[in-house]
């Protein structure tokens, strides 16, 4: 059985101090959050840190609130905390549903939304979500704070745009509106997702035109996207959106880094986002939770 190497566990009592502590120990540290991912792949020495920064002990990076047409997700918010918040069941339905399928109770118990961000394992469910949600990312570090998309987080494959002694402290995701109309869909058959697509929508109709419209998709390819040439086919009348769903769809899939791996190959990923563009508009559009 394979064990982790020796490290030491650190408990700043700021933001302020944890950034200091990561640029003092340069390479030899990672920050610790809810470790579901991080301690795994150490376990397995995919990665290897002589220090680990707890965050999970600085105050007010575990709560939720509602702010100015929006929810304030603390970074180190569990998976389960943000599935059972009344703030997000009520502001954003879409995100507590899905946060209720993120991989398996012990880790939503544990996995944080911070830490799934930046350790971006691309076959992950929230990001892909977020993208579409219009989701915002506070960081900050000893020498100030930024806000920027989520998209600007992801850099690649477990990598992401935090600069050194940078920490991402919230997530901020816009209230839904009566006019807005979303759904997250995933294809799963082994331990993580095959796919995820999340489908935004907005209609002052009741349904029946879209004036706007973010589709991304995930864990197909190396992080996950927004497929913008297939926006502008999802708005209009939902009679001719509908027609268009397979042409949207293979703007999807030429947009996205398909990859052939253990998960299928990119032609097989191809046909399922065909199959779960229509399936997650046809939620989205049914408001069917």
């Amino acid at each position: 059985m394979t064990t982790l190497s020796r490290f030491e566990i650190h408990q700043p009592a700021s933001i302020a101090e944890a950034s200091q502590m990561l640029v003092h120990y340069g390479d030899e540290a990672a920050i610790y959050a809810g470790g579901t991912e991080l301690l795994l792949a150490m376990r397995h020495r995919a990665l290897s840190y002589s220090h680990l920064i707890d965050l999970k002990v600085i105050p007010g990076l575990n709560t939720i609130e509602g702010r100015d047409g929006a929810i304030e997700i603390g970074a180190a918010c569990t998976h389960r905390m943000i599935e059972r918040s009344t703030q997000v069941r009520e502001k954003q339905p879409v995100l507590a549903e899905l946060e209720s399928q993120v991989a398996n109770i012990r880790v939503r118990a544990t996995g944080t939304l911070g830490g799934n961000l930046c350790f971006a394992e691309p076959h992950s469910d929230p990001a892909t979500m977020l993208l579409v949600l219009g989701a915002t990312v506070r960081i900050e570090s000893a020498a100030g704070a930024r806000e920027i998309l989520i998209e600007k987080l992801i850099a690649g494959a477990y990598s992401n745009h935090l600069a050194p002694g940078e920490i991402l402290t919230r997530v901020v995701v816009p209230s839904a509106k009566p006019s807005h109309r979303s759904a997250y869909m995933k294809f799963q058959i082994h331990e993580r997702p095959t796919l995820g697509l999340g489908l935004w929508l907005e209609s002052s109709d009741g349904g029946r035109t879209f004036t706007a419209a973010r589709v991304a998709v995930g864990c197909v390819c190396p992080f996950p996207s927004r497929a913008l040439a297939a926006e502008e086919l999802l708005t209009g009348s939902r009679v001719e959106v509908e027609k268009r769903l397979p042409e949207a769809a293979a703007l999807i899939a030429d947009d996205a880094d398909l990859v052939d791996d253990h998960e299928g190959s990119a032609e097989y990923k191809r046909h399922l986002i065909g199959v779960f563009l229509r399936r997650t508009f046809l939620k989205a559009v049914s408001g069917d939770r």
